[in-house]
């Protein structure tokens, strides 16, 4: 039992001081240039802060409107929409004919043909195409109708939307021939 009492000392004492050992072996001069080269970045004088720059005083500027603009009127004059035909509208109920579906400015007149004094226009079209067309038929993306031909030129009357008024107006367009 003599032998006993003395081992569970020694036990306890080497349990307690493994922990001291680790503690004393952690806190060693490991670590001093690092705490060295904090100290120095401590020690070093402030910076100066820049001043808040100077804040200029308003200058007020009282509106005569003599021979000056309103300047709450746009700039630009508005472009004038034409004004809408109340009565005037496209047929939507019209079968398409086969120039309809390629716009006015990809068709080009390339000729004439004429038989019993009735007078054809011909029209290349984007796809390869040559269409023989007369007075009344429709052409362009507009519901272009041909009112007139002459040797020169094809005159087209198109209805297209009014944007403003979402009325519908005609206007007038030309294809010339083509050299």
């Amino acid at each position: 039992m003599a032998g006993n009492r003395t081992r569970i000392p020694l036990t306890r004492l080497l349990l307690l001081a493994a922990p001291l050992l680790l503690v004393a072996a952690c806190s060693g001069s490991e670590h001093d240039d690092l705490r060295a080269w904090v100290e120095k970045v401590k020690s070093r004088p402030g910076g100066k802060i820049k001043p808040i720059p100077e804040v200029k005083p308003y200058d007020t500027f009282v509106y005569v409107e003599d021979d000056r603009r309103d300047p709450f009127s746009p700039y630009f004059e508005a472009v004038r929409q034409p004004e809408a035909n109340p009565g005037l509208r496209p047929d939507m109920n019209r079968k398409r004919e086969a120039l309809e579906e390629f716009p006015l400015d990809s068709l080009k007149y390339v000729g004439t043909l004429e038989k019993k004094g009735k007078l054809w226009a011909l029209i290349a079209a984007p796809d390869n195409t040559v269409y023989r067309v007369q007075v009344g038929n429709h052409l362009g993306k507009n519901f272009g109708e041909i009112v007139e031909i002459s040797e020169n030129q094809i005159k087209i009357k198109e209805i297209i939307p009014n944007g403003a008024t979402g009325g519908w107006v005609d206007r007038e367009a030309t294809l010339t021939l083509a050299e």
